[in-house]
C-alpha cells in the first residue's frame, strides 16, 4: 500500500538530490510546499523553470549573471587592476557582503582535485592567465578556501603567475572574531601566526 501520494514522493525525491538535503529534510520541505497556497508552488516552479534560461556566465569573470558583462565587471567605479580569484560564485557573494572589496573577480568554478579527475583544464585557469596577459591587472588576490584542494589550487596559481609583472597576494586566514584563542586548532593558530600583519 502506497502511503505517500506519487506526486508528493516525486517532489521529495527531486529535493533530496540537492546538496545538503537528506530524505527527512526533503519530506519537511515538500510537506511545507504542499501546505502553502497553490500560488506559492506555481511561483516556485516558475522561478525554477526560468532559471537556466535567464542566467549565463559573465564572459569576463565567469560569475552567474543575467547580463554580460555582469554588474561588477561593468561597474566603472570598480578597480579593474585588482582581481580576486575565488572557487565558486557563492564565494564572490560572501566577499561582496563585507562591503570592503572594490576590485574585480575571477571564478574558477572548482578546485584542483586529481583524485576526482579535476585538473587545470577543468577549471578556469587558462582564462585567468589570458586576463593576466592582457596587461591590465596589477594584483591577483587568491581567495581559495583553506582546504587541501583549495591550498593546492592556490599553490598552483602562484607558480603559474610568478614570472609575470602581476603581484600575487593571498587571503589571510586565522583566528575568527570573537573566538577564544585557546579553542583554536593548531593549524588555524599556525596560519594566524604566519599571516600576521604589522600594527599600523
Amino acid at each position: 500500500m502506497q502511503i505517500i501520494p506519487p506526486a508528493l514522493e516525486r517532489l521529495m525525491l527531486a529535493l533530496s538530490e540537492l546538496p545538503g538535503i537528506g530524505k527527512k529534510t526533503a519530506m519537511r520541505l515538500a510537506l511545507n510546499i504542499l501546505r502553502r497556497p497553490p500560488g506559492m508552488a506555481l511561483e516556485l516552479s516558475s522561478a525554477l523553470a526560468q532559471l537556466h534560461g535567464a542566467i549565463q556566465l559573465c564572459s569576463c569573470c565567469f560569475t552567474f549573471s543575467e547580463n554580460d558583462p555582469c554588474a561588477i565587471c561593468a561597474d566603472p567605479r570598480r578597480d579593474g587592476s585588482l582581481v580576486c580569484v575565488v572557487e565558486q560564485p557563492g564565494d564572490l557573494m560572501a566577499i561582496e557582503k563585507t562591503g570592503i572589496y572594490h576590485g574585480h573577480y575571477h571564478i574558477l568554478h572548482g578546485v584542483l582535485s586529481p583524485i576526482d579527475g579535476i585538473g587545470p583544464k577543468e577549471i578556469k585557469v587558462s582564462e585567468l592567465m589570458a586576463r593576466i596577459k592582457s596587461g591590465t591587472i596589477k594584483e591577483i588576490l587568491i581567495a581559495t578556501s583553506s582546504t587541501v584542494p583549495g591550498e593546492a589550487t592556490a599553490s598552483y596559481l602562484i607558480d603559474r603567475i610568478q614570472g609575470t609583472k602581476v603581484q600575487v597576494t593571498r587571503l589571510a586566514c586565522g583566528i575568527p572574531m570573537g573566538m577564544d584563542i585557546k579553542y583554536a586548532d593548531r593549524h588555524t593558530l599556525a596560519r594566524a601566526i604566519e599571516s600576521r600583519n604589522p600594527v599600523r
